[in-house]
């Protein structure tokens, strides 16, 4: 990437910066955590940190979700099988460490802030699960599911579910059982 001086931008002071980010993070918590601490650990100045992310919310996000992303899962062809999937690997990516201490600040932070509102709904609903819409398509289309129903509609009741159950039962909460409870939650609120 090039900044707007056309110079290529340092990925070391990148990567710097998310690994200081994620580190603090799990030291201070949200609210705790300022730009000026990360930039000091990271070896840089904040500007060289704002130059890259625009706020503190921003920063949290690439740090805490940037590898993490959920790629297209693997079909099975199993509709019931592809379900439970899905929200278990949206619970298991909710509840690492780094996702609990962030999601709460960043929620709330979401809400005030239209560019990392939309960032986050870019990254969790076309990045995270890609090829989701497609299959539900077809799942309608072989009437396996309700043809009204919406991929985006199947995502954000995952997510909810995960992060509800995050913040009230804790990361330990999130078994198996509820794992396949959720899925049937979904399955029945998606079939014909």
């Amino acid at each position: 990437m090039a900044n707007e001086n056309g110079r290529p931008r340092d990925a070391r002071i990148d990567s710097a910066v998310l690994g200081a980010a994620a580190e603090l993070l799990l030291e201070v918590g949200y609210a705790d955590l300022t730009v000026a601490a990360i930039a000091d650990r990271a070896g840089t100045s904040r500007p060289a940190v704002y130059r890259r992310w625009p706020t503190k919310a921003h920063l949290v996000h690439e740090a805490t979700f940037g590898d993490s992303v959920m790629h297209e899962p693997p079909r099975t062809g199993v509709l019931e099988a592809d379900i439970r999937e899905l929200v278990r690997r949206t619970a298991e990516l909710l509840t690492t460490p780094l996702a609990r201490a962030a999601v709460p600040g960043l929620i709330a932070e979401a809400s005030a802030d239209p560019t990392l509102h939309a960032r986050l709904l870019e990254r969790f609903a076309s990045e995270g699960w890609s090829g989701t819409e497609v299959y539900v398509r077809t799942a309608a289309e072989a009437g396996e599911i309700r043809a009204n129903v919406d991929a985006v509609d199947i995502i954000e009741v995952v997510i909810g579910a995960a992060l509800v159950a995050m913040l009230v039962r804790g990361p330990d909460g999130i078994t198996d059982d509820w794992i396949d409870r959720t899925s049937a939650f979904v399955l029945g609120g998606i079939r014909p």
